[in-house]
């Protein structure tokens, strides 16, 4: 199966340009994709582009990633109804090193080596005289007026000439970049198609060589909601904004009508491989083991081995799974969604675990909470409790949380404030 096909294949295929031609790349052409460094974290739409770059790399092409230290000043104005709040500079390069330390080590676990430049490199020192000379005289206002990112806003509040202005830059990268790394292929989501194609007009009326563009589809979900949100939002790529554990979770609890899908889009298993696992998910759906491989390969690529494993381990504490090994950060994160309250350390020295059990409703009385730690049903941090009498000043020790539970699965989190 040729590059372009296992794309298609695989659902990563929207629109490409001489199809053929992209076929036939040699492994002396590059490509690249863009990122703008609008958040401080990449999160999974960005991913999107990361797993066509692996396999187009794959491929046998050279990948370069570009971060957008230039662009994301400006600000893409491509699927939105309002304009961009301007980010200063310190907070944009702050964003690019983020950017680059994730991308990097997401192609550092696949195995694939990756160039990485900063399109603020070759724009810091170009006057306006000289991009309005050199890349604006190729373009037409007719041109720009006809791309669907200025139609969408100028039918609303307008748009500023400093957006209006982006596509241009964009395809400034794309010139610079067949000039200087023989890239001839422009990839991106869908939602870029404008800007992609402005980058082949620009190479077109500068006459400076043979360029193609290949687009991503907008994934949706089987309820039609754009792909990677949550409840709480955007699932991001750096730990500190979506835990491996909330990361690993969402890949669990992908319904059964998109695993398949997300299988051939998010993971390098095969054609067989796949089949497999949708056979076992036909046959014995309760098990879920498609969506456990999701979980642990898509997680595996962004986290890391070890942080998978902790975020399965993590899993399970919240089926009577040992605390010991995770920290209070963790520990918050993984009972995130179970009732809690807050005490302070003084108001919980003088109670004893049955009155921990009463006080948080676990129990609806002492003699109820009595009941059930002698029936082997009460637990504190997920041990059983065995002397209910016993004083709570010594429970939390230094920690800042108590967890109790009643049962399988009645859950209260204590919050111990000094």
């Amino acid at each position: 199966m040729d590059r372009v096909s296992n794309l298609e294949w695989r659902g990563l295929l929207q629109d490409c340009t001489n199809r053929k031609a992209i076929v036939e790349l040699s492994s002396a052409d590059s490509f690249y994709v863009g990122y703008d460094p609008t958040a401080p974290s990449l999160q999974l739409g960005n991913f999107v582009p990361m797993i066509v770059s692996l396999h187009l790399a794959r491929s046998g092409l050279r990948c370069i990633q570009l971060f957008g230290g230039a662009t994301g000043a400006i600000g893409d104005p491509s699927g939105r109804r309002t304009e961009r709040q301007l980010l200063t500079r310190e907070t944009i390069t702050s964003h690019v090193e983020n950017h680059k330390r994730i991308v990097c080590s997401i192609f550092d676990r696949a195995g694939v080596k990756a160039e990485v430049v900063d399109n603020f490199e070759w724009t810091r020192d170009l006057s306006v005289m000289d991009f309005l000379r050199d890349v604006g005289k190729h373009f037409t206002v007719n041109y720009m007026l006809q791309k669907d990112s200025v139609q969408l806003r100028l039918g609303e509040e307008g748009m500023s000439f400093t957006e209006f202005s982006y596509m241009l830059l964009q395809a400034y990268d794309f010139s610079h970049l067949l000039q200087t790394e023989q890239c001839k292929l422009q990839i991106g989501g869908s939602d870029q198609w404008g800007n992609i194609t402005a980058g082949l007009e620009l190479i077109r009326k500068k006459g400076i060589g043979d360029a193609y563009a290949l687009s991503i589809p907008l994934l949706l979900d089987s309820q039609g909601r754009k792909f990677g949100k949550s409840a709480e939002g955007a699932i991001w790529l750096d730990p500190k904004y979506t835990s491996p554990y909330r990361f690993h979770q969402f890949w669990l609890n992908v319904e059964d009508s998109d695993v398949v899908r997300y299988l051939k889009v998010f993971t390098f298993l095969s054609a067989p491989e796949i089949e497999e696992l949708g056979k076992a998910l036909a046959t014995s759906p309760e098990k879920r083991e498609a969506q456990r491989m999701l979980a642990d390969l898509v997680c595996e690529l962004v986290h890391g081995k070890e942080a998978t494993a902790l975020a399965k381990r993590s899993a399970e504490v919240l089926f009577g799974g040992s605390l010991d090994g995770f920290n209070e950060q963790e520990l918050s994160d993984i009972f995130s969604e179970v009732p809690s309250s807050e005490m302070l350390r003084s108001q919980c020295a003088p109670l004893s675990v049955i009155d921990l059990f009463v006080s948080t409703g676990l129990s609806k009385s002492k003699g109820e909470a009595k009941r059930l730690i002698q029936n082997g049903g009460g637990y504190l941090n997920n041990e059983r409790v065995t002397d209910g009498e016993q004083s709570a000043s010594g429970l939390s020790g230094s920690r800042s949380l108590i967890l109790l539970r009643s049962g399988k699965k009645s859950y209260h989190l204590i919050r111990i404030a000094d």
